[in-house]
């Protein structure tokens, strides 16, 4: 059994090795090694191969036959396959001499079209490259003249479209590296540029701003002669629609040059003033603008902008120091401001969005808040009201041309408003000045003229209406002095300078008049009325000039109302106008006129007093032993004095009007001024508390004084006064004196009372302190028994004084 099971397992063995392939078959044989039965296998194997040896000697002896007669066809095959092989290499030998050239048209057709297709290529890339070339070449060329923004579009278009297109190439890669800092190069010579043209505008805004108010005092005068012709600012409007038609048609500024700022000096100042915004070269601005509006930076530029302008603002703003000393000063600051404000109301308008109209109007409202602040400062170092004048033109002028440009300038005019009170307070203190010096200088006499020309030369200078007087020959004399013409024609002066300063303040002829009303009326009660008492209250002002004074103030009074129809022709405004301001130059010299009175009664009196002064009674005088006593020799002289004075009142106005001075009125009451004062000083020297006794002697000497001022009153010294109303300003001192020197005691007690008292008038407290003083003379230099009648009358007159 196990015999049959190794013949079936050399068996499948040998199929297997027969059927395998021979890489395959060492596992197999290795199992045969492996194995016990290895002769046996190796017999069956030797069998196997006598069985296939004899199975192809049969197939080859069945084939034999085949096998000669294939070698022998084989055979002749060889022959003719020589043959052939023959033929073969005569043909392509001759076929390869033939080829030969047209191998080598072929080779050089080869080459040609490898040149070709390189050409193509070549050509294909170059066109792609050219253009890149070429546009850097024009960058260059660009960048070179310094057209920075066409070379900046340049830029953009070489990056986004032109490079791409190339290919990757080495100088395209150089390029592309170089296009940042191509941008940072035109940024920041862009920005360099507009840093010198922000110089340069601030440097020459003067310049600018003096060309503006050139041409708005142009447009002024062509309006002033052409009023039915709109106001307009000539070449503004046509320069700004120009400028913005160009900015908008390509969006690229109108000018690629450099500078910012003309040649401003070399500007010649012809008549025909050329527009303010024609000095400025604005390109820098729009290209910078441009410039950064394309490299996507335009907040960037307009923030630093409008911080620029914003920090110039304020030095433009920032006066200097001395501006309050000339009109040059002011004049610079104006035109600084106005430079700032053209260039900036220009660029408004020119350029989209740089700056607002928000950003101009808050740049504006600091400026007026500063030129109101630095005016009100420098403005109040002024006492020239010349240059204030010439300020305040200025500032017309200035307004004027800002508000041509559009901006809002009523607090100027409120500031000239303003500096108009100060203009009248400096205009006062002038006129003070000026008033004082014509009462300095005057003479205080009535003016002589000799001829026809002198006095109309007076009379146009004066409104004197006066027929009696053009009556007399020359030579004549008016009745005031050099001080009334020049007063009055320095009153018109003074209304002329008021009205220079309310010229061109856009104000109404009923506001202009009212205005220069004030103002007058301020220089008559404040300034002339203080004058006139400076020259009344001066020392050495004697008694004639006074009297002078009055008859000026008189005049003057009556010119006032020429005053008026002076200022309502000049300010087309009727007197009569509904609440307009009157004059009170009436008010003012009545109130001179009356100061000057007062002033007469008062240095009247004073040298009364001066005269009393030289009174020297012997109060123990004896009683005059007969004869008549002569009065005191200061007496005599004082009475001499009032005579001479009182001839000078001759000279006062003699025409009735309606005031305290008709004919006659200050003669007389400074008569009876006098003579009272004389009469209570004569009565103070009996009541004199120093003089403690009084003889009967001294009274008959102040009895025999009395009686020459009674004859001096008597006498009539001023005309007017009705009988012996004079006398009354001595009757006090005369009844006391009757009383002591006639003793007549018991016809004033009895009538003591009684209204037909003959001693009415004597007070029993002066008459009792008298009779003290004369009953202690008499005390000392008689005997009692002459007291004795006396005591009862002391007595009766203690009773008297007490009820």
């Amino acid at each position: 059994m196990a015999s049959v099971e190794i013949a079936a397992e050399h068996e499948r063995i040998l199929r297997e090795i027969e059927s395998t392939d021979t890489n395959c078959i060492g596992p197999t044989l290795r199992s045969v090694y492996d194995g016990q039965e290895h002769g046996l296998f190796m017999e069956k194997l030797d069998a196997r191969i006598r069985n296939h040896d004899r199975d192809i000697e049969r197939m080859c002896n069945h084939h034999f036959q085949g096998f000669v007669d294939s070698i022998t066809e084989l055979l002749k095959v060889r022959g003719e396959a020589q043959k052939l092989k023959s033929q073969v290499t005569e043909t392509n030998q001759r076929l390869q001499n033939d080829g030969k050239e047209l191998i080598t048209s072929m080779e050089e057709l080869k080459k040609c079209r490898v040149q070709q297709r390189n050409i193509a290529n070549t050509i294909d890339k170059l066109t792609h490259c050219l253009p890149v070339l070429e546009m850097y070449s024009r960058l260059q060329e660009q960048m070179s003249a310094k057209r920075y923004y066409p070379a900046l579009c340049t830029l953009e278009q070489l990056e986004q479209t032109c490079l791409p297109r190339a290919g990757q190439y080495r100088f395209c890669s150089i390029m592309a590296e170089n296009i940042p800092k191509l941008r940072t190069h035109i940024r920041d010579t862009a920005m360099s540029q507009l840093r010198d043209f922000l110089e340069s505008i601030r440097k020459h805004s003067d310049k600018i701003g003096q060309t503006a108010v050139k041409q708005a005092q142009l447009q002024r005068s062509l309006d002033s002669s052409l009023s039915i012709q709109p106001r307009t600012l000539i070449g503004r409007r046509g320069r700004k629609e120009a400028m913005a038609a160009a900015t908008e048609s390509d969006g690229s500024p109108l000018s690629e040059q450099d500078s910012g700022i003309l040649d401003v000096e070399d500007e010649d100042d012809d008549d025909d003033v050329s527009g303010a915004q024609e000095l400025v070269d604005f390109s820098p601005v729009y290209r910078c603008l441009h410039i950064y509006t394309v490299l996507g930076l335009r907040d960037v530029f307009e923030n630093y902008y409008r911080k620029q302008r914003r920090k110039q603002a304020r030095l433009v703003l920032q006066p200097h120091s001395n501006m309050h000393e000339t009109l040059e000063g002011y004049r610079r600051y104006f035109n600084q401001i106005v430079g700032f404000f053209v260039v900036e109301d220009h660029v408004l308008h020119t350029t989209r969005g740089l700056v607002n109209r928000a950003y101009v109007e808050e740049l504006w409202e600091l400026a007026l808040s500063k030129i109101v602040a630095a005016l009100r400062t420098h403005s109040s170092y002024c006492d020239d009201p010349n240059l204030v004048l010439d300020l305040k033109n200025l500032m017309v002028l200035f307004a004027d041309t800002l508000q041509g440009y559009g901006f809002p300038v009523s607090q100027l005019f409120d500031m000239l408003l303003e500096m108009r009170e100060q203009y009248g307070e400096i205009l006062l203190k002038r006129w003070n000045i000026t008033f004082r010096q014509v009462l300095d200088q005057d003479n205080y006499s009535p003016i002589p003229v000799s001829t026809e020309e002198e006095y109309r030369h007076y009379t146009s200078q004066f409104p004197m209406q006066d027929p009696e007087l053009e009556k007399l020959p020359f030579p004549k004399k008016l009745p005031f002095s050099e001080f009334v013409p020049k007063v009055y024609c320095q009153l018109k002066e003074f209304i002329y300078a008021c009205l220079k300063y309310s010229e061109d303040l856009h104000l109404s002829s009923t506001e202009v008049d009212d205005m220069i009303r004030k103002s007058t009326n301020l220089l008559l009660t404040r300034t002339l009325s203080n004058c006139l008492q400076y020259a009344i209250k001066k020392k050495n002002v004697g008694l004639a000039e006074l009297v002078q004074v009055i008859i000026n103030t008189t005049h003057l009074e009556q010119s006032c109302h020429f005053l008026e129809e002076f200022i309502s022709n000049i300010t087309n405004v009727p007197p009569d106008t509904v609440n307009a301001t009157k004059l009170y130059g009436t008010s003012t010299f009545k109130d001179a006129r009356h100061a000057a009175e007062a002033e007469i009664y008062t240095n009247l009196n004073t040298k009364i007093d001066q005269f009393l002064q030289l009174a020297d009674y012997d109060w123990m005088a004896s009683p005059p032993a007969g004869g008549t006593l002569s009065a005191s020799d200061y007496l005599i002289d004082l009475i001499a004095f009032l005579n001479s004075t009182f001839s000078v009142f001759t000279n006062l106005p003699g025409t009735a009007i309606d005031h305290a001075t008709l004919p006659g009125k200050v003669a007389q009451t400074a008569c009876m001024s006098a003579c009272k004062h004389i009469s209570t000083s004569l009565m103070e020297l009996l009541l004199n508390p120093e003089v403690r006794q009084i003889s009967i002697g001294a009274l008959h000497q102040l009895n025999a004084d009395v009686k020459e001022c009674e004859s001096f009153a008597r006498a009539g010294p001023v005309a007017g006064f009705q009988g012996d109303t004079l006398l009354l300003a001595f009757s006090d001192l005369r009844q006391l004196l009757d009383l002591f020197t006639q003793w007549d005691w018991s016809t004033y007690l009895v009538d003591y009372g009684k209204p037909t008292c003959k001693y009415l008038r004597v007070n029993p407290h002066i008459s009792l302190a008298l009779l003290e003083k004369n009953l202690a003379h008499h005390f000392i230099c008689l005997s009692f028994c002459f007291l004795s009648p006396v005591l009862p009358v002391r007595r009766v007159l203690t009773g008297c004084r007490n009820r």
